[in-house]
């Protein structure tokens, strides 16, 4: 079997007996994900690359130490530390920009969306951009929640592990997040194509 196929944990168990390749098939495919979710908390990029280093390098030392416990599964694990070292980078007190795309970013570049005619694309990216103003101006745990959820692709419970939180308050900031979006949506008179 190519190592290209093992599962995450295979991987994990390969990198820890010394096969590099196994660790950055790893980040591979977890790098977008992770990278995404540290992205939207921060809105800046050079942070969001820092992070993610950070991230990894953390990773690297956990599972040298041994530390690593697969109970869950990785790509939740690692999320988790995202998520943690953003907020340690928001408890610093360091100033966080808006999200705004510029040339060498933007989300929806990265998710798979079928082709469409010109005139299409120019309606989602404009409504993308309308959800994107309208999730930024909600409040920080709303926000949260709705970034695990849509971008990160994590399920309810994961999401209440990480922020540590229970699932019925995971699931009720999500709530009040598309009720705040929709009220938004009224207030400007916002119509999504």
């Amino acid at each position: 079997m190519q190592v290209s196929h093992l599962n995450d944990q295979a991987l994990i168990d390969l990198y820890l007996s010394g096969n590099e390749k196994a660790f950055e098939i790893l980040l591979q495919r977890h790098q977008q994900k992770i990278y995404t979710s540290i992205y939207l908390f921060v809105k800046d990029r050079e942070l969001a690359e820092d992070l993610f280093q950070d991230v990894f390098i953390k990773i690297i030392d956990t599972l040298r130490k041994g530390s690593y416990n697969h109970e869950g599964k990785f790509s939740q694990w690692a999320t988790r530390i995202a998520y943690n070292m953003c907020v340690d980078q928001f408890r610093r007190g360091r100033k966080v920009s808006k999200v705004n795309s510029t040339d060498e970013f933007d989300i929806f570049d990265i998710l798979e969306l079928p082709d469409d005619n010109r005139e299409e694309e120019m309606i989602k990216s404009d409504t993308h951009s309308k959800i994107r103003q309208l999730v930024d101006q909600l409040p920080q745990e709303q926000r949260e929640v709705v970034v695990l959820r849509h971008y990160a692709d994590l399920s309810f419970k994961d999401i209440a592990a990480i922020t540590r939180v229970s699932i019925n308050t995971a699931l009720g900031r999500m709530r009040y997040a598309l009720i705040n979006i929709r009220k938004m949506m009224e207030e400007s008179e916002m119509v999504l194509q």
